[in-house]
């Protein structure tokens, strides 16, 4: 797992769904992957910030690091990976593996 990311990197200018590529890239090689923010979708829901960015978002993953595991291990993966973002505001992250 590459190093933990400054809290003060993850609030600059470029747009999380990128941060959060960028680590998912580093730390499980996939062959696929697809982040989206779809904190627009969730406007007056728990955990939207008000500004429809950075709190909801959808991973779509396949690599090979999650051959051989269940489904409950290949999210598992994922979420330690991106730790940091949640423990920084990301609120919510549906995850679907391929």
């Amino acid at each position: 797992m590459p190093p933990a990311p400054d809290p003060a990197t993850m609030n600059n200018a470029e747009p999380l769904a990128d941060q959060m590529t960028r680590r998912l890239q580093l730390g499980l090689s996939p062959t696929e992957l697809e982040v989206r923010d779809e904190s627009h979708a969730h406007a007056g829901h728990a955990g939207a910030n008000g500004t429809g960015f950075g709190t909801h978002f959808r991973v779509r993953i396949a690599t090979p690091a999650f051959a051989g595991l269940s489904r409950v291990a290949r999210h598992r993966l994922v979420y330690d990976a991106l730790q940091d973002f949640i423990d920084q505001g990301v609120h919510a992250l549906a995850i679907e593996t391929l």
